[in-house]
Order: structure tokens, then C-alpha cells, then sequence
């Protein structure tokens, strides 16, 4: 494992002891992102209100709400500026964390690519934001930003002659607060929805705590530190100091010493190099899963399942009696085998005696391997009581290694890729008991695995793990690379456990599956 990645997790795990995999906020960057703009939006919409869009009013109606109405405007306006930095801080570790964990290249290229010039979108917001205070720093914005402009071919190059000339009209300065209030925002929001196409169940909002506590955290520091303006702008007078918000702002103190040339090629250079990086070097993803017509039935439970909008339900083709059928879209597929656990047909106790022929399938991996394999780990499992089956995911913590502590392994793509029916099929078979390991609760490397993986274990997703299976023989314990010991020592207790309750797998359904752990 690469010192990066080893890092992050470490980190990972000291968040999860600090909030529970739940609250995580580097398993919520996303929606925690999305809350922060819903902050943005519904501040900035109250200070519009009071905003004056004219050269001659603007600076006097944001000191109006910062200081004569302070105990709401200038909340509002403290808000307004620290969900901006928020959202770019929860986006800028958003990128880490996919790069940290090799997130980003693969089936993944798309989000990343699309992502870094969603945050020049963002960025673009927040230059035009402080823009219109038209304080000093405003002033120092508008004029940079103008040379930037002008340096572009497509502009006409007078913008920063219109500052100096002072020809800066109220009709310009409407058309900014126009452009920051309505045009940016909504492509800012389509550019959103172009990163996350590809994905499905895509959760925008934050858990409820977290999000209550980010609140809290940014009305503490509003009235711990609220926003203030410098000295009004003034075209006749240079600023001695500025207070610049380098989250924003990071690329201007560079015109200071630089051509607008130069900074358009640095700026520009840097953005093309992080859109490369899925290719430097790319990453191979496996074949797309495969539909088998013939075992079939069109439930589209498996398209329900995919977590990257990859397969689909159209009518049936080849005549059948069903109405429906799916179809892949290859190029969208993860080859994470979660459809092959969303099967019905997937069951093992079908065809016994033959090949296991199942609706979608994984060519390099199907369920009838699964199977198969399942069936030689019960022969290498140690004869004795207890015999333990191991289940592992292969993003997460290797469960072949689990074997001289007493079991036999069986490792899947992830573990949503793990029919429900495949566990009670092992304890039919003599295994006296199952151990499922994979990645950290709430950190799928496929997204939604684990999530579906519970529900069908709990009853609440189909395919169900069926009311017959001895459930107090099945132990869910996640744990990432890192979280060898902690996994080593789940195991080691599941086994004792399983010592007190003998060879006799009778079960009068009325217990749960052992409570789902996190390794971390």
C-alpha cells in the first residue's frame, strides 16, 4: 500500500472513532459539499435582498447588513462567506481523498475529468462575489480580473481601460450581481449534474447530525469572526493591505510579478494536468458483466442495484414470456459484480450438478465460481468444530489471510457481489459458521455494496437471505487494508463464539444476523 493511501486511512479511522462511520465527514465530502452551497444560496439570496446593484450603493447596503443589522445581515453575510470557503475545502478533499485511494482512474475517469472544471466554476462564483462588495479588495479583484480577461483573444481588451478611465457604469455592476445570483449558479448546477451522470443513487444531502453540527460550526465562527469589508474602493487610491481569501483568490498575487499570460498558462497548465490524470498512467478495469437471456426473468433488480447507471431495462427481444429483459452498457460497467448478487437466479441451490447458469454474470468471475469455490473451501476447512467459511472483498482487507487462524477464503470482486442464498448454501454444506469481511461501513470502493449487501441480509432488498438461514452463524466485520489486527481479532472471537454453540445448526429464526462492525 502506497504512504498515501495508508495515511488517509489512518486519518479515516481516527474520524471514525471521533463521529461513527455515519457522521464521517470524509465519507460525506459530497453531500456536505451540496449542503454547504444550499447554505450559500439561502444566505445569499437574503443579502440580495438589501443589496444595492449600483457602483455608488452596493459598498453602503453591505455595510448596512453587517453593521446596522448585524444579528441577521451580517450573520448572513459571515454565512454567505464561510459555506464559500467550506464548499471549496469539502471539494479540494474530495479530490484527495479519490486520488489518495486510487479512485480516480478506471470506470472513474469520467467524474474526475468532469470534476476539476466544475471547480472553476465554483471558483468563478466566489471572484464575482467579492466583486460586488466593491471595497478595496473588490476593487483589487475587478481590476486583475480584468487583466486576465483582456488577455484572452476572445475579449476585446478594454476592460481594465474602462477601470482606469473610471467609465465603470451601474449597468455593468447589474449585470455582475445578474451574473453572480442567476447565471453562474445554474451552470454551476448543470456542470454538477454532468460529474455525477454516470452515477446512480446519488445522495445530496448530508446526514442530518453532521449537517446540524456544520451549521453550528460555521454560525460559532460567524459571530466569533463575522465578515467585514476593507475601506471602499476608490480608483485614485492603491490599498496598502489586502486580507485575501486564498481559497478564492490564490491566483492573483501572482499578477503581482507575473504577465496575465503567464498566469493563464500556469492556471490553464495545471487544470489540463489534473484532467489527464486518469491516464498517467490509466488504470484497467475488468470485462463488463454479461446477460444470459435464457435465465432471465426481466425482475431489474440488478439495474436497480448498479451503482453506476450501467445496465437497463427495455423490452424483451427474444420472445420469451417475460416482458422485460436488461441490457449492459460496457462502457459504463465497474466489473464490481454487485448485479451478480442482485440476481434471483443467482441462487446455487439451482442446477445442483451442473454449470450455475444465472440472469448477469461476470465472464472472469460467475456465480457458478463462486460456487465452486465455496464448495473447495468447505473441503479446506479444518475438520473439527468449527469450520468457518471466510468471505473477502477484494478492495479491502485480503481474507486469505485469515486462514491459519482457522477458516478457508473465498474472495469476491465486493462484497455486494455475494449472493445472500451463497451464505445459507455454505452452511447447508457443513460450515458451521460465515464470516463476511470488506470495506469500511459507509467507504464502498463500488459505492453501494455493502449498503445492498445489509438490506438483503436484513430482509429488506431483494434478493432476501432467506428466513431459514441459521443467522447466528453469520458475522459481518468490515475493516479496510489497514485494519488487519482489529479483523484478525473479530475473527478470532466469531470463532470462539462459535465453539459455545456446537455443531447443531438448527435455528429458530428469531436472531439477526451479529451486528455489522466497523473495522476502524
Amino acid at each position: 500500500m502506497n504512504p498515501v493511501k495508508r495515511a488517509y486511512r489512518g486519518l479515516e479511522a481516527w474520524f471514525n472513532l471521533s463521529f461513527g462511520p455515519e457522521w464521517n465527514p470524509l465519507y460525506n465530502l459530497g453531500t456536505l459539499a451540496f449542503f454547504f452551497f444550499w447554505v450559500v444560496l439561502v444566505s445569499g439570496l437574503y443579502l440580495f435582498i438589501f443589496f444595492d446593484t449600483s457602483i455608488a450603493g452596493a459598498y453602503a447596503s453591505v455595510e448596512y447588513m453587517t453593521h446596522e443589522q448585524w444579528y441577521l445581515g451580517g450573520v448572513m453575510r459571515s454565512l454567505h462567506r464561510y459555506a464559500s470557503d467550506a464548499a471549496v475545502i469539502t471539494i479540494l478533499l474530495h479530490m484527495l481523498r479519490e486520488f489518495a485511494l486510487d479512485r480516480y482512474r478506471g470506470f472513474r475517469w469520467f467524474s474526475w475529468f468532469t470534476g476539476v472544471p466544475t471547480l472553476w466554476f465554483v471558483i468563478t462564483l466566489g471572484i464575482t462575489g467579492y466583486w460586488l462588495v466593491w471595497d478595496e479588495l473588490g476593487l483589487y479583484v475587478a481590476l486583475l480580473s480584468s487583466r486576465l480577461m483582456d488577455a484572452l483573444p476572445i475579449v476585446s481588451g478594454s476592460m481594465t481601460r474602462d477601470f482606469l478611465e473610471g467609465q465603470l457604469t451601474d449597468r455593468f455592476f447589474t449585470l455582475m450581481g445578474f451574473l453572480h445570483l442567476l447565471g453562474q449558479p445554474v451552470l454551476l448546477v448543470f456542470a454538477i449534474w454532468i460529474h455525477v451522470k454516470r452515477l446512480s443513487h446519488v445522495r445530496i444531502s448530508a446526514p442530518r447530525g453532521l449537517a446540524i453540527g456544520s451549521l453550528a460550526a460555521l454560525l460559532v465562527l460567524s459571530f466569533a469572526l463575522p465578515a467585514e469589508s476593507h475601506a471602499p474602493a476608490n480608483l485614485a487610491r492603491v490599498a496598502p493591505v489586502l486580507k485575501l481569501d486564498w481559497f478564492y483568490l490564490n491566483v492573483y498575487p501572482l499578477l503581482d510579478h507575473w504577465t496575465a499570460g503567464k498566469t493563464w498558462t500556469l492556471t490553464l497548465g495545471v487544470t489540463f494536468l489534473l484532467m489527464l490524470m486518469p491516464w498517467l498512467p490509466p488504470k484497467k478495469t475488468g470485462p463488463a458483466a454479461e446477460v444470459h437471456l435464457e435465465a432471465c426473468n426481466g425482475c431489474g433488480q440488478c439495474a436497480d442495484d448498479c451503482p453506476f447507471d450501467a445496465i437497463s431495462v427495455r423490452p424483451r427481444t427474444d420472445g420469451a414470456r417475460w416482458s422485460h429483459e436488461v441490457v449492459v452498457q460496457p462502457n459504463l460497467c465497474a466489473s464490481c459484480g454487485i448485479c451478480v448478487g442482485s440476481c434471483p437466479s443467482s441462487n446455487p441451490f439451482r442446477q445442483r450438478g451442473k454449470p450455475l447458469v444465472t440472469g448477469i454474470d461476470m465472464p472472469n468471475y460467475s456465480a457458478d465460481d463462486m460456487r465452486t469455490r465455496t464448495e473447495q473451501a468447505l473441503k479446506r476447512a479444518r475438520q473439527g468444530a468449527p469450520r468457518i467459511i471466510a468471505f473477502g472483498c477484494d478492495n479491502a482487507y485480503d481474507a486469505s489471510r485469515l486462514e491459519p487462524r482457522g477458516c478457508a477464503a473465498v474472495n469476491v470482486f465486493c462484497a455486494g457481489m455475494l449472493p445472500a442464498t451463497l451464505v445459507e448454501y455454505a452452511l447447508k454444506k457443513g460450515a458451521d459458521g460465515v464470516f463476511i469481511t470488506g470495506c469500511r461501513t459507509g467507504d464502498c470502493f463500488f459505492r453501494y455494496g455493502n449498503v445492498w449487501l445489509d438490506k438483503r441480509f436484513e430482509g429488506n432488498r431483494k434478493p432476501r437471505l432467506r428466513a431459514g438461514a441459521d443467522r447466528k452463524r453469520i458475522r459481518i466485520y468490515r475493516g479496510a487494508e489497514t485494519d488487519g489486527a482489529r479483523i484478525d481479532a473479530a475473527f478470532d472471537d466469531f470463532r470462539v463464539y462459535l465453539g459455545t454453540l456446537g455443531t447443531d445448526h438448527a435455528d429458530d429464526g428469531t436472531r439477526a444476523v451479529e451486528a455489522t462492525h466497523e473495522g476502524a
